[in-house]
């Protein structure tokens, strides 16, 4: 089948990290998977190949795409991503890299193509493994730490604070609209519903 596009969730595997900042990746595939199961047009089906990734079959926006959560652990997610990309014949510019971002606070997004990955392991591994960095990057905001002592890797794998939790649903479900814009109208357009997005309250502290 020729698959048009696939769309990458970052994270890490295991319930330890499941509702940690590091996982939004995961989180909005979970939520395109758990839509199109309750939704028979969407055609959702798991694809069963490798212990590198789970992988779904979808149509959303009306072509046939894959969904993707690498599970190598997060400094891994390049073997994945190549392997899914390899295997189904996507190429790197038909790749969508869903992950969290530290200099963007909670409830902002930025929808990009290549650029640098601000020490994102998951991204460089990605951009090591396609051999490019042009790819496009979902951003979704998770902060930083108002301490300004305290280690960004420990800041992503911890849970989201109460607050902010309270709005997840709310940012993915946005984001989830704006793929849906990227491909069917274009990624002007998309650029402009992702990137206006805000929530009221304020960054996590």
């Amino acid at each position: 089948m020729d698959y048009k596009g696939v769309i990458v969730g970052l994270g890490n595997p295991g319930e330890k990290y499941a509702q940690t900042r590091h996982n939004i990746g995961f989180m909005l595939v979970d939520h395109i998977v758990s839509m199109a199961e309750s939704r028979k047009s969407m055609h959702v089906e798991k694809i069963d190949e490798s212990g590198d990734y789970e992988l779904w079959r979808i149509k959303f926006a009306g072509a046939y795409r894959l969904l993707a959560k690498p599970v190598t652990y997060m400094n891994l997610s390049g073997k994945a991503v190549s392997k899914i990309c390899g295997r189904h014949g996507v190429k790197p510019e038909n790749t969508i890299v869903v992950h969290d971002e530290i200099d963007l606070p909670i409830g902002r997004m930025k929808l990009k193509m290549g650029g640098g990955n601000n020490g994102h392991n998951g991204l460089e591994s990605v951009q090591d493994r396609l051999g490019t960095p042009d790819f496009y990057r979902l951003r979704l905001g998770v902060g930083r730490p108002q301490n300004q002592y305290k280690d960004i890797s420990e800041w992503v794998l911890e849970p989201f604070l109460e607050e902010n939790a309270s709005h997840l649903p709310e940012i993915i479900q946005h984001a989830c609209k704006g793929l849906d814009i990227f491909y069917r109208r274009g990624v002007r357009f998309a650029t402009q519903h992702i990137n206006r997005f805000s929530i009221t309250e304020s960054a996590e502290s």
